[in-house]
């Protein structure tokens, strides 16, 4: 594979891309946004001259959606005007380019899966925004492999800013006891580690074009929380509300489910359900938490 720079290292799949690369023994730099701004045309490309690597794996993105409707200049120039430069530095320089992308880039009006090849059909400007950073990928750098995944939750969402919908429904939980959360919105929560090892075997195969990667089943976020508590043993009461009662200022897709035909395809199989990551997720996490010591309690995970 050679020698791989990691973009977004700080962040939860950037993390876990992290480790996935230290566990293998492989050459990697890791680099957060205090390290370099991807915005930075010139400052990229100094770098990459420099470390010369043979891929680049880019998870740099502004992705609060509620921030991206109010700030879309901001949204455009970090999820597309961004990768449109990357993406020329790295055709250029001969770099395989990594890239991530959403679920929101569908409408969400669909009544099965979203296959790769389907029409981006974006609902707000967090949407518009990855779908048009996914039109420059393909467009200025044809050695790319783009990975759209959804709704992801990971060990550094548990202790870095930022947190995760898995730690948001913990935290409150235990505040308040009862929680609203909708039921109208339909996808597939992702474990950030099982993301990062898929992404590691579809580098090492030369994987090219477009993959949808996520956990396999579909929820609603009712259906995530609920499960949430009950593998985390918690007494928890979970209200169903539509997204019009939540109050949502932005449109979001109502079904975004994303189906993995072509991981299928080409032998690679499903990841294991989202259930089952869950459960994983949470053990590594209160592992975590009795090494670090924490002195808050630790939700014991109940395996169903």
């Amino acid at each position: 594979m050679g020698h791989t720079v990691i973009l977004g290292a700080n962040g939860q799949l950037g993390s876990d891309l992290c480790r996935e690369w230290a566990s293998a023994d492989s050459a990697y730099t890791p680099l957060r946004h205090a390290d370099i701004d991807v915005c930075d045309e010139e400052a990229v490309r100094r770098v990459l001259v420099s470390l010369q690597p043979k891929v680049v794996i880019n998870t740099a993105a502004f992705h609060k959606v509620e921030a991206c409707e109010e700030d879309p200049e901001r949204a455009f120039a970090v999820n597309a005007f961004a990768v449109l430069q990357l993406a020329r530095s790295c055709h250029a320089l001969g770099i395989r380019l990594v890239h991530f992308s959403t679920d929101y880039v569908f409408s969400g009006d669909a009544a099965r899966p979203y296959a790769e090849s389907a029409a981006a059909r974006p609902v707000n400007a967090y949407g518009w925004s990855k779908a048009t950073g996914e039109y420059f990928l393909r467009r200025a750098c044809p050695e790319h492999l783009l990975i759209r995944t959804s709704g992801l939750f990971g060990i550094k969402g548990a202790s870095g800013k930022g947190g995760n919908f898995v730690e948001t429904m913990l935290r409150l939980g235990q505040e308040r006891g009862t929680v609203s959360v909708v039921t109208d919105q339909t996808l597939s929560p992702t474990y950030t580690r099982d993301l990062a090892i898929m992404v590691r075997r579809l580098i090492d195969d030369g994987a090219t074009g477009t993959f949808h990667v996520t956990n396999s089943g579909a929820s609603s976020w009712y259906e995530f929380a609920q499960a949430i508590f009950e593998r985390a043993g918690l007494s928890v009461t979970v209200l169903p509300i539509t997204t019009d009662q939540s109050g949502a200022r932005v449109a979001r897709p109502g079904y975004s489910v994303l189906g993995s035909d072509r991981l299928q395809r080409e032998g690679y199989g499903r990841l294991r359900s989202w259930r089952e990551a869950l459960t994983a997720y949470l053990s590594e996490r209160a592992m975590r938490a009795s090494v670090e010591g924490q002195s808050e309690p630790v939700a014991e995970v109940v395996a169903s």
